[in-house]
């Protein structure tokens, strides 16, 4: 008979990609949850903790106000970004916080209310969530208006 030799444990990597998320895969189907859903949720969810002024740098604040006037709608997404793989889940979020709130204990509300949120409403593990503190919004300070001069009204 030949000999056999054990075959190499897989690496931590391999191995990691092949468990799968339970929640979502069973004998019965597979579901699918897009990323627009989970950012979704996840922007929700980090609107809901005290300290939270608004999500989004800048420029995803400026835009967010331009899809706004058009629109008439808000996005509940801006400011968020989610990488899905294989029944996990990764976030970054982007907030201005309120002036005087402590800021790692924010980020830290933050990730907690973002997990619990996303992975309670789609089964997805939430392996990670970054927050980046784009601003602080002081108090008294409000957004210049969009159209800081009302436009005339025509008389019929």
């Amino acid at each position: 008979m030949a000999e056999q030799t054990p075959s190499p444990a897989p690496e931590p990597a391999v191995e990691q990609a092949r468990q799968r998320n339970l929640n979502l895969e069973t004998e019965h189907g597979t579901t699918v949850i897009d990323d627009t859903v989970v950012g979704k949720i996840a922007g929700i969810a980090a609107r809901e903790v005290s300290g939270v002024y608004n999500l989004g740098g800048g420029a995803a604040r400026m835009w967010g106000a331009v899809r706004e006037s058009l629109t008439a709608s808000s996005n509940v997404q801006q400011g968020v970004n989610v990488a899905l793989e294989q029944g996990h889940a990764s976030v970054a979020v982007a907030i201005i916080a309120e002036y005087g709130v402590a800021i790692h204990e924010l980020a830290h509300a933050i990730r907690e209310n973002v997990t619990v949120a996303v992975t309670r409403m789609t089964g997805l593990i939430v392996d990670r969530v970054d927050v980046t503190v784009h601003d602080v919004h002081l108090p008294g300070q409000e957004h210049e208006p969009a159209d800081p001069v009302p436009a005339p009204r025509v008389d019929q």
